[in-house]
């Protein structure tokens, strides 16, 4: 099994209120990106990383990340898109030709575990397709524009979905080329292929596994970090 991993990091964090962007904050010492790369880098499988940031960070992505940290798998960095779908479809075009499934992540989930990455790529041989998701906590509301409650979702069947996502090859390149020719514009990369009519496969995600997104992430990831720190 051969898998190329697309790490989505081109994103601007506006919400995070910081004069950089969110992936090369630091959490306990460390840049948030880098945290992410390492868990990638240490799943077999993987045999390439392709890094997906801002064109103006190429640069300093290359002197503050790869120049500091040694990683044992091969790696693109390529500049991305004014959105993720446009990113992520820059970097499958950037994909080798040896790989058999696509792993695509974001940057800013650096709470990954390897036990996680490798049940997905388990459930990705079996199904086609391995998509992480947690059961949704809350009770979900569905509102008009008005702002009045239109429904409430059964929350049993109501899913969070979370990165890594994994396809095979042929399927994810399929499901990008025609969302691009047709202009349609997904949540995430598995609703490109529902859009299709194609059957996407949920595996147990983790609540650990959030999105840096605002400063309380930062904390959490903080404290997450530490107590495993002390449990491993």
């Amino acid at each position: 099994m051969r898998v190329s991993a697309i790490v989505a990091a081109a994103g601007q964090g506006k919400r995070m209120g910081d004069t950089i962007n969110k992936q090369y904050l630091a959490i306990n010492g460390r840049k948030i990106l880098t945290i992410t790369l390492l868990q990638l880098d240490q799943i077999i499988e993987i045999t390439e990383l392709i890094v997906v940031v801002p064109a103006s960070d190429l640069t300093y992505c290359e002197k503050e990340i790869f120049q500091k940290t040694e990683f044992k798998t091969p790696y693109k960095l390529i500049p991305g898109g004014k959105e993720r779908q446009d990113s992520v479809y820059a970097g499958l075009a950037a994909l080798s030709n040896e790989s058999d499934y696509v792993l695509i992540h974001d940057g800013a989930r650096p709470l990954i575990t390897i036990e996680l990455i490798e049940n997905a790529l388990k459930e990705a041989v079996t199904h086609g397709t391995a998509v992480l998701a947690v059961p949704v906590k809350d009770t979900i509301k569905v509102v008009n524009s008005n702002g009045f409650v239109e429904s409430t979702p059964d929350r049993a069947r109501l899913r969070a979905v979370q990165t890594p996502q994994v396809f095979c090859r042929e399927q994810i390149l399929q499901a990008y080329h025609q969302a691009q020719a047709i202009g349609y514009v997904g949540t995430d990369d598995a609703s490109l292929l529902e859009a299709m009519g194609q059957s996407v496969f949920l595996v147990p995600g983790s609540y650990e596994n959030i999105k840096i997104t605002t400063p309380e992430d930062l904390l959490l990831a903080e404290e997450i970090l530490r107590r495993r720190a002390k449990c491993g």
